[in-house]
């Protein structure tokens, strides 16, 4: 068979390609174009949403004493809310030892007790220097203090028994919750974190 010098040329000038390398090349470029389309909406902002991450610690507590509320809160937004039980006594702020009150204000969680006669206790701030004063002025020679947020006295065994205690006020002026809620407080809240008490 006879074969001119251009078809030589050509021969040479242009290797043969195999089948599958084409078929990989048009793979390539199609997965490069997805990436870069993902790529693209992720960009927007608007029609794609990162997942959120639940925040592992609360940076404020709120309690609302006429809600029997106590909610943690992190950076504005309420990430845990539980059923508190107060004292006897419970409207109004406290101004004395005995008068089963909760304190109205700002204050602090400023240290725990893992042993105390109520499972697990944390202690709120009060008296200040500014409640240690009105009560003076009132009259009164002790403002109280040893308020705390804690769960249910050591004593109570029987279920049935904590189940009367999950609906009524029996402090004496401290924030009760249930035993497994006091748990995850007490593994949310750090010491130092600022608690607000409404009425």
């Amino acid at each position: 068979m006879h074969t001119d010098a251009k078809d030589r040329t050509t021969a040479i000038a242009e290797p043969t390609r195999r089948p599958e390398q084409g078929a990989h090349r048009v793979r390539f470029l199609l997965t490069a174009l997805a990436v870069v389309g993902v790529l693209g909406l992720a960009g927007c902002g608007s029609s794609t949403k990162m997942a959120s991450v639940e925040p592992s610690h609360a940076d404020k507590v709120v309690v609302k004493k006429s809600q029997r509320k106590l909610e943690l809160h992190n950076n504005g937004r309420v990430i845990r809310e539980y059923r508190i039980a107060l004292g006897g006594s419970p409207d109004g702020h406290k101004f004395r030892e005995g008068d089963q009150r909760t304190p109205i204000g700002d204050y602090l969680l400023n240290w725990r007790n893992p042993n105390s006669n109520f499972y697990k206790s944390i202690h709120i701030s009060y008296p200040n220097e500014r409640d240690k004063l009105v009560s003076r002025s009132l009259g009164y020679s002790n403002p109280g203090g040893m308020i705390m947020i804690h769960g249910l006295p050591n004593y109570i065994q029987s279920e049935a028994l904590r189940q009367q205690y999950a609906n009524r006020d029996w402090t004496q002026g401290c924030i009760a919750v249930q035993n497994h809620e006091i748990d995850e407080i007490w593994s949310m809240v750090r010491d130092g974190t600022p608690i607000k008490i409404l009425p």
